[in-house]
């Protein structure tokens, strides 16, 4: 058999995992995941980690591998993830690569952008312009300077609105225009896969699945990780807003609609990068249609 590499990739709630591990089993390989928040140990509720059983079926890689006291970026991902795709691919000839992070994706299978060196008074008056004025003004600093990028961005992650206003900043030039400036890596042939879900059938599985986060204790779960309140991965969906919600500026109710609202938007903006890619086709997630694009 030849060596081959199949990314299934789609927007949250689009039946990823139970996609993969069917495909997984059908070459008796392992998953390599690429969810930019299923590292972390101290989260599950809130990141939808495979159940135990699903974990039982097959083999995967980066569910629940590192502490939340690490940052795991795309580019370090990148770094810790290569070797294990080697190993599968030596190993099994097929690697299955999961995820809706799609920086992720990229960074593992194509490298880094280079991007210039950004000067502490820079990033010093970027975080003071957020504390003072808050997100808004630089969300519309960032539409109008790099349009491109305000579409796809996680526009709730205040974290990314400020490394891209950085980078605008110190270059002069749109965020955008330093992505996608890397050749591929020598890696055997890819496969690139979205799963195609309705849109109204996407959203009822958001809310639903934002229903049973809070059934199985996400409030509990934010509560647990608050001494690092502060860490990136800790200001994102689902848990922003319990945050907020827990120190009284919110009710429980509207945070519940906020996270449901913002996972609803996010899906639309992960679809929206994967079209821009170029490579992805688009597939419902039926396994024997999918398997038959795999010929197998």
């Amino acid at each position: 058999m030849q060596s081959q590499i199949i990314v299934i990739g789609g927007p949250t709630a689009s039946g990823k995992t139970a996609v993969a591990i069917e495909i997984a089993k059908q070459f008796n390989t392992e998953i390599l995941s690429a969810d930019s928040r299923q590292f972390y140990k101290e989260l599950s509720v809130g990141t939808a980690v495979p159940s135990a059983s699903e974990l039982a079926q097959v083999k995967h890689h980066f569910i629940q591998s590192h502490s939340i006291s690490e940052h795991i970026n795309s580019g370090k991902f990148a770094d810790l993830a290569t070797p294990v795709l080697t190993y599968i691919l030596k190993k099994n000839k097929v690697a299955i690569i999961v995820g809706g992070s799609g920086l992720f994706i990229k960074s593992l299978l194509e490298g880094l952008d280079e991007f210039p060196e950004i000067d502490e008074h820079t990033k010093a008056n970027l975080k003071n312009e957020y504390a003072t004025n808050g997100i808004e003004a630089l969300k519309n600093e960032l539409r109008e300077k790099d349009f491109n990028y305000y579409t796809v961005v996680d526009l709730n992650n205040h974290q990314r609105i400020l490394r891209a206003l950085e980078v605008i900043r110190v270059s002069n030039n749109p965020y955008s225009s330093f992505l996608n400036q890397r050749k591929i890596k020598d890696f055997p042939p890819i496969k690139y896969l979205v799963l195609d879900i309705p849109r109204k059938e996407l959203y009822d599985r958001i809310n639903v699945r934002v229903d049973n986060m809070i059934a199985n204790n996400l409030i509990e779960e934010v509560k647990s990780v608050h001494q690092f309140k502060g860490k990136s991965v800790l200001q994102t969906i689902g848990y922003k807003e319990i945050f907020e919600y827990l120190d009284g500026k919110i009710d429980q109710t509207e945070a519940i609609d906020q996270i449901k609202q913002h996972t609803r938007n996010y899906a639309k903006r992960q679809v929206t990068w994967f079209k821009n890619q170029g490579s992805y086709r688009f597939i419902a997630p039926n396994i024997n249609e999918i398997l038959s694009i795999l010929d197998i």
